[in-house]
Order: structure tokens, then sequence, then C-alpha cells
């Protein structure tokens, strides 16, 4: 089976008139050679990746069994953006793992500017039966919810500041409803009056708190 970069490139190859393909969530530990190339070199690829790093504290990552260090996060997110120095990066970092303190959990919150992240999904750590992490000490309820609202109100300054970032900006974005679209860096844009699935070039003129405005 041919590895993550391989298909990519040969996608966009045999598929001359394809204008954009995103890659949504992926384990940066995936993204071989031949992918980095792509983003580097191809701008039909776009400018937005969606990292599984799930904490900035490596106990917790060895607990998890990522296949990742927090230093190894840290290197993969510069050197994507030395590639495309514009790319937009996203993260699933989980709160309240089993056994997480809170100087390990502020070690997520840093990785949120450290890594220059966009978008953030949190997940509030819930136990499943029968796993590993289930039989592990467990966080208090009340502090996982602490940390995840911590962690939300990090993403979410995090996310203002792109989108402050982009006021004056062309755009290439893709028309999804009759009231919001996508730009190349999946940030949702507030429309009125498009045809689905057309791209637009349009000028952002500011943005309305989640979405930008044009």
């Amino acid at each position: 089976m041919p590895k993550l970069g391989v298909l990519t490139k040969q996608i966009l190859r045999h598929v001359p008139e394809l204008k954009r393909l995103r890659i949504s969530s992926i384990d940066q530990v995936e993204v071989d050679r031949d992918l980095l190339d792509v983003i580097a070199d191809d701008e039909r690829l776009m400018p937005h990746l969606h990292l599984s790093l799930q904490s900035g504290d490596d106990l917790i990552l060895k607990r998890m069994k990522r296949r990742h260090s927090r230093r190894q996060a840290v290197q993969f997110c510069a050197q994507v953006r030395r590639l495309r120095p514009d790319i937009a990066l996203g993260a699933d970092i989980i709160a309240g793992f089993p056994t997480e303190t809170e100087e390990m959990f502020k070690r997520s919150l840093d990785l949120v500017e450290e890594c220059d992240l966009t978008f953030l999904h949190v997940f509030p750590y819930s136990p499943r039966p029968g796993t590993p992490a289930a039989r592990m000490p467990q966080v208090a309820g009340e502090r996982i919810k602490d940390r995840a609202k911590r962690l939300r109100a990090t993403g979410k300054a995090a996310l203002q500041r792109r989108l402050t970032s982009e006021n004056g900006a062309t755009r290439q974005v893709l028309i999804e409803s009759d009231k919001q679209g996508r730009t190349e860096h999946f940030i949702p844009v507030a429309i009125s009056g498009e045809t689905p699935g057309a791209v637009r070039e349009l000028t952002i003129t500011g943005y309305d708190g989640t979405r930008l405005t044009v």
C-alpha cells in the first residue's frame, strides 16, 4: 500500500483538473518526505493540517502510547511552517487524562502557542471500561471540566488572532452553502447569495467572532 505522501502526489499528478486537495486529521508520524514535498511545492494542497497531538507532556504522551514526543511535535510544526509559511494548524488535545497533574496540563496549554495552533479540538477525558487508561489513577471530574474550559479559552484566543490577521487578505473561498464558505486555510467565511461548490476570490473585511466576513 502506498504511503500518504506518494498517494497525495499521485492524486495531484493524475487529476490535473483537481483544484483543491485537503488533508484532514493526521498523525504527524505518518508524514513522509513525499508529503512534505507536496506541502512545499503544490498550491493545490490546501495550507491546513489538523494534528493528533493529544497532549503537550511527554509522560502523558507515553501513557497514551502516542508515537511522538513534545519536542517532535514542536519541531514538526516549525518544519511545515518553514515549508508553507501561511499554513494553518489545528490539533486534538485531551484534558484530564489519568495521572495528569497541573504542571503536565500547563505543558498542553503552552503547546498551543509553541506550535502556533489556529484550531483546537478539546476533549475532556472520559474512561472507557476495559482500557489501560481506565485502570490508571483518575483526575477528578470537576478538574477535568476546568482544564477543558481553560484549553478552549486558549484555543478561542488563538483563533481570534488568526481571524484578525486575515483582515484585508484576498482568499480563494470554497462555497459550502448559501451562508458559509471556507478559505484555503479552512477558516469559515460568512457569505450570502453564492453558489455552493464554486470557488470565489473574495477580500476579507473583518470577522463576526468565529467567522471571517467579506
